[in-house]
């Protein structure tokens, strides 16, 4: 495979580092429920969004309304349980697993796009699979509950982006970006009101905004590299170094070290969804999908 280093690659390489350093502040305010960090986070991208869309002219809502409400509502949910799972994992495992997201994609597209997965696929997915079972039964500090919940937001991220995809080309970056939190801020202010908990101190209203400021930032340099004319599989293998990074936070942050069977369950996972985007780039140069 021949790897090109463009503008989509350097922006996925970044956006990865940027997203799992605002996931290692998530991890560090545990006291603020997950659905009340995502408004916090929501709240400042509606915002900057705002006023980047005004100094560039564009038009604030879109073509196509109803694809940018559902990459908005799918954003949303999965947020929140993507949060709820990097507050109560392991980080470097909840980076894992939400990094299954390829996969859901797949079938995704195999349920409503009628494109079958070939045997392969599927091999690929058992392998990712058997790799959640090494994590979860090999590593104590992983409750079912939010391993469930890590689970839930990676089909939720893989709506979004399957929605992301469908917008190549059609929508500015940043108006794809303004609709996660116009969709957001009510459904989490709401949500929020029920169980609001007032951040207390400098440092906890530091770290929102600083949820806030690297989301706004990771997601614009994200929309921007799926929607770059790199190859498409390189661009998505980036994301992966995340799980690098979120290792070595975890480690030297909260202590977070693994056995031997917990890595090689991650390693099945991660391996599962590259084997499967490398398979189905190939396909897709051969006309076979």
């Amino acid at each position: 495979m021949n790897i090109k280093v463009g503008s989509g690659v350097k922006q996925m390489l970044l956006a990865a580092l940027v997203m799992t350093t605002m996931q290692l502040i998530v991890k560090a305010i545990p006291q603020i429920p997950p659905q009340e960090v995502v408004f916090f986070r929501a709240l400042i991208s509606l915002v900057l969004s705002y006023i980047t869309l005004k100094k560039a002219g564009v038009y604030l809502w879109g073509n196509n309304q109803k694809m940018l409400l559902l990459r908005g509502f799918f954003g949303t949910i999965s947020l929140v349980l993507v949060f709820a799972s990097f507050q109560n994992l392991p980080l470097a495992t909840a980076v894992v697993l939400q990094n299954l997201a390829p996969l859901f994609t797949a079938l995704f597209a195999m349920l409503f796009l009628k494109q079958p997965l070939k045997p392969l696929q599927f091999l690929f997915l058992g392998i990712s699979i058997i790799g959640v079972v090494f994590i979860k039964g090999f590593d104590p500090r992983v409750d079912p509950v939010f391993l469930t919940i890590a689970l839930l937001g990676a089909i939720g991220s893989a709506a979004a982006y399957t929605v992301i995809g469908k917008l190549k080309g059609k929508e500015h970056p940043v108006v794809v970006v303004f609709y996660f939190p116009f969709v957001a801020v009510p459904i989490t202010g709401i949500w929020s009101y029920f169980d609001w908990v007032m951040p207390e101190g400098i440092e906890i209203w530091g770290a929102l905004l600083s949820i806030g400021v690297l989301s706004q930032i990771g997601q614009i340099l994200l929309t921007k590299a799926y929607q770059s004319d790199d190859d498409a599989l390189t661009v998505s293998s980036m994301n992966y170094t995340s799980v690098i990074y979120g290792a070595l936070y975890g480690m030297y942050f909260f202590g977070e070290f693994f056995t031997m069977e917990v890595i090689i369950g991650m390693f099945l996972v991660i391996s599962g969804t590259l084997l499967n985007l490398v398979y189905k780039h190939n396909l897709n140069k051969k006309g076979a999908v």
